[in-house]
């Protein structure tokens, strides 16, 4: 069986992967709170956790592996949009919910097993919080919950933090129902114009912490192999995570191992509305630029890194992706993922190489492993192959050779010149060889720059 490693930020250094029940392999990813479209930003771990996802299926097999990434559909921000719009707060977390499925589908992202929407929970946090209460680890005030965070004295071992550094270099929040700066809020209250739910404590609403440590364990238990989600989710919602879960379920470990990407850059700098550098997964796709190209230019930086959204990157992707396309029209994928591109992602999902890899196969001429390879990593499937399909250059290879082999005759090559440039300007990759032409569409390919040329 091939070996898993990953990077576990819990214990700071890449670990091989040994399941709980290799029968029953269980990941879960935090998801998106639904209240506008999903950013480029967000995009980026649903496609890091898809490949992880593939991989586990691949290694596992599909029947073994149950994967969960959750909505949260009750939250301040939901309630602020609901406000200024005038609009029902189930119809916009319905919308924005479809809207992010929608998004995430036309980035080759595979659907998770489950994807629990946080109202669907209350019950289950409801109990969660009852219990630390009872054990002492939360306690309630004027309507609010909250959990004793010096209680637990493994807090911090997942950031490597103290409490007392925290509380030192973070914006906390003093309130009059906090025994302690840094509890944080398990249950508070809600006014009539707010969701809210009957509980021990009033009609109120759950913090956003405790409805990942609710779902997880009603749907992967109490204790399961892999949490992931963006760096930026380290602290304070991960490390609230474990120690809620851990108090709730008598110190039992919540997950083996904890993933987290990193962070998105646009042009070399942070993504930011000020900077007008900011903008949706919908916007890159209503552009013109396929999903399948945002795909690889995710992919073609190791998640643990930094990664920087370019043109030149989108462009580059999008000339590989046609050429790819063109090496395996009509081929059948082998029926096993060549060792190299599997070796790569198994090495701590390193997606860089595996992509390095397919380029090898591609020169190779290697089109059924290049497709299973590719296949691996979310490329080259059919239903993200529309945007590359029905591209049949075979007429203008007719025109330039004939127009090539007329002017070897008369010693001008005007008119070759000047198809070559239309062609050119259209996005086409134009190849002249003794053997004889070849086009391919390139980045930024117009089909219809090319009418009037034949």
């Amino acid at each position: 069986m091939t070996e898993i490693k990953l990077h576990n930020s819990l214990s700071r250094k890449k670990e091989i992967f040994a399941p709980i029940d290799p029968e029953n392999v269980r990941m879960y990813v935090c998801g998106p709170t639904v209240y506008d479209r999903a950013h480029i930003g967000n995009a980026r771990p649903v496609v890091v956790f898809d490949v992880l996802y593939r991989l586990l299926r691949e290694v596992y097999g599909a029947d073994h592996v149950t994967y969960v990434r959750n909505f949260t559909d009750v939250d301040d921000k939901i309630n602020a949009r609901a406000a200024e719009s005038g609009r029902a707060i189930g119809e916009i977390t319905a919308e924005t919910t479809q809207w992010y499925l929608d998004d995430m589908g036309e980035l080759g992202a595979m659907e998770p097993d489950h994807m629990p929407r946080a109202t669907q929970y209350i019950a289950q946090m409801v109990t969660m919080i009852e219990k630390l209460i009872a054990d002492g680890f939360a306690y309630a005030h004027d309507g609010h919950v909250l959990f004793r965070v010096r209680k637990y004295d493994e807090y911090g071992k997942l950031s490597g933090r103290s409490v007392d550094d925290m509380i030192a270099g973070a914006r906390v929040e003093v309130a009059s129902y906090k025994e302690d700066p840094m509890d944080f809020v398990l249950w508070k209250p809600s006014d009539e114009a707010t969701p809210g739910w009957d509980s021990p404590w009033g009609r109120g609403r759950p913090g956003w912490h405790i409805e990942c440590s609710a779902m997880s364990k009603e749907l992967l238990g109490a204790h399961f192999d892999i949490h992931g989600g963006g760096n930026d989710l380290m602290f304070p919602h991960h490390e609230n995570e474990i120690a809620q879960s851990c108090c709730a379920n008598g110190g039992q470990n919540m997950a083996n191992y904890w993933l987290h990407n990193e962070m998105l850059q646009v042009e070399g700098k942070k993504m930011s509305k000020s900077l007008g550098n900011f903008f949706t997964v919908r916007d890159l796709l209503e552009e013109g630029i396929p999903g399948e190209v945002v795909r690889f230019v995710f992919l073609s930086t190791h998640y643990g890194k930094p990664m920087d959204w370019t043109a030149k990157k989108a462009g580059e992707a999008e000339a590989t992706l046609r050429k790819w396309r063109t090496l395996t029209d009509g081929v059948e994928p082998s029926d096993i993922v060549p060792a190299e591109v599997v070796s790569c992602v198994a090495d701590d999902l390193n997606t860089a190489g595996a992509i390095a890899a397919l380029h090898g196969l591609a020169s190779a001429g290697d089109a059924a492993g290049l497709l299973a390879g590719a296949r691996m990593l979310g490329l080259l499937t059919d239903e993200l192959g529309d945007w590359a399909r029905g591209v049949d250059l075979s007429a203008y290879e007719t025109l330039l050779a004939g127009t090539r082999e007329a002017a070897m005759a008369s010693k001008d090559f005007s008119e070759v010149d000047r198809i070559k440039s239309a062609l050119m300007a259209a996005g086409v990759e134009v190849r002249m060889s003794k053997a004889g032409v070849e086009l391919l569409p390139a980045a930024g390919f117009d089909p219809a720059k090319l009418e009037g040329l034949l």
